[in-house]
């Protein structure tokens, strides 16, 4: 498993990742730094991420069925050793500290390019739009942290055309994933695409929406899949919608992106064949996603399709295994990852208006370029697959 998961996570440079028109040219010092973090990451998962399992199953299991005459009921039970040890602390610390230092890196190139950046989002003849609203309220579980330890999380802005948010978001990525989500940072996107050509190939939407657009990673390529379809993408993050209409327009896509909050959509009823989104809803808390279920539902067509792609769900998973996968709960300022992954989201689509006969849940092979994997999956060379969470009005 070790040599498996160090194969996946050989550290590549940032000169691998694409260009487009938000794109940031790091200078020399500065991509060092880059490629620094990111072989820090290669090693806290490749070399050390293993060896969280054999001190459980060597250490933690051992004593805890000693003292109880049992094993661990759930990954609550797990963590509450594996907190204690010694290897496990270090792991996690590192894990964090890659992770601040993944923004600090990405800070230098975006802050010495910030008025070229600013400059960038004013785009002439634009194919799409940009729509901002002021009286848009941010909701507070996106606004409480700086989620993924991001400085200043989705929403922080500082004046006209800041797009510092996005762009740091876009280089952190690549830089976390080490480029398993192709040279686009884009994986999502294209996962979505071929689940569609794969499930739907019939599907030839008028009308298709993206909930939670981010900087536009998931919505280029379906809207490069529809390319006669009317495309619209809405968030309540300015700064990311600056980036994502600007990028998207570099990259040949017309989008209509707008700022809104998806609890409480501007528009009319009936007015999507498709709504998606892209690894949006661990970011909400229980109260907005089934606002948003519960709006989805209003805004589709009769027969029209929602599709949520996001980790695996906790049900039917081994305690250690999810006590694994909730690391970002407690160490990476993802206070509702635990809490989506335990939700009942059939029960959830039902109560927004959805058929129980129509929804449907299952994992789909990933799309990208790298095959990251976590403990746990079916093969050390099988691709990562994704949850998909969908309903047909």
């Amino acid at each position: 498993m070790a040599e498996a998961q160090a194969q996946d996570f050989t550290s590549i440079s940032f000169k691998n990742m694409a260009k487009h028109g938000m794109s940031v040219d790091a200078m020399h010092d500065e991509a060092s730094r880059d490629d620094f973090v990111q072989s820090l990451h290669s090693h806290v998962f490749a070399n050390l991420l293993p060896g969280n399992k054999n001190v459980y199953e060597t250490r933690v299991l051992p004593a805890f069925v000693r003292r109880n005459n049992r094993p661990p009921r759930d990954r609550q039970e797990v963590r509450q050793d594996m907190r204690r040890d010694p290897y496990h602390q270090m792991w996690s610390t590192l894990r964090r500290t890659a992770q601040e230092m993944m923004w600090d890196a990405a800070d230098a190139s975006v802050t010495r390019e910030d008025a070229e950046l600013r400059a960038k989002t004013r785009v002439r003849n634009p194919k799409g739009s940009l729509e901002l609203d002021d009286a848009v309220e941010l909701p507070r579980y996106l606004t409480a942290v700086d989620i993924h330890c991001m400085p200043g999380g989705y929403c922080g802005e500082s004046g006209d055309d800041d797009v510092y948010a996005a762009a740091i978001y876009d280089r952190g990525v690549y830089s976390l994933t080490q480029g398993y989500l192709g040279s686009y940072v884009d994986a999502f996107g294209h996962t979505v695409a071929s689940y569609l050509a794969r499930e739907h190939p019939g599907l030839n939407p008028m009308k298709v929406l993206d909930v939670g657009c981010g900087i536009g990673h998931g919505t280029v390529p379906v809207a490069a899949r529809f390319p006669d379809a009317e495309f619209h993408a809405i968030d309540v993050a300015v700064p990311m919608l600056r980036y994502a209409f600007a990028r998207a327009e570099s990259l040949g896509a017309g989008v209509h992106f707008s700022q809104q909050n998806a609890e409480h959509m501007r528009f009319d009823d009936n007015s999507f064949d498709l709504v998606f989104t892209t690894a949006v809803m661990h970011e909400l808390s229980t109260k907005g996603i089934k606002n948003i279920m519960r709006e989805i539902h209003r805004v589709l067509k009769p027969d029209g399709l929602m599709i949520h792609l996001e980790q695996p769900q906790y049900k039917g998973m081994d305690p250690y295994e999810q006590f694994m996968r909730d690391w970002d709960t407690f160490g990476n300022a993802e206070p509702f990852w635990g809490t989506l992954h335990d939700m009942d989201l059939e029960q959830v689509g039902v109560d927004a208006g959805f058929a129980r006969a129509k929804i449907s849940e299952t994992m789909q092979p990933g799309a990208g370029g790298r095959n990251y994997k976590v403990e746990g999956d079916a093969a050390d060379d099988a691709p990562r697959p994704w949850y998909f969470f969908s309903a047909t009005k």
